[in-house]
């Protein structure tokens, strides 16, 4: 059950620590995700998300059966390993491929 519940996709010996993640979306945007807190098991569980050059917002990760959920003020990633739904506000919900830089 651990394994189909993890957040994010893995990274190589599971150091996250400085690892950035890119988030391609439909429509040719790109955010970045900044881990801050990861567990020893190299799970996310806060972070930073990029959304222009002059506005971050802080991540939390929300526990979910399968899949990931990440939220914060105005803004939330639901995905499954690197496929991702990015929602922002009252904005369309773009999808997302994410991938550890």
């Amino acid at each position: 059950m651990a394994a189909a519940a993890a957040p994010l996709p893995a990274v190589a010996g599971g150091a996250l620590v400085g690892t950035t993640f890119s988030l391609t979306c439909d429509g040719g945007q790109h955010y970045l995700l900044r881990p801050r807190a990861v567990t020893d098991a190299g799970e996310v569980i806060t972070g930073s998300l990029r959304l222009s050059a002059r506005r971050s917002a802080g991540l939390r990760l929300i526990p979910m059966g399968i899949g990931y959920r990440y939220a914060g003020a105005g803004v939330w990633l639901d995905g499954i390993r690197d496929q991702a739904v990015l929602y922002r506000g009252s904005r369309r919900p773009l999808a997302c491929i994410v991938a550890a830089l």
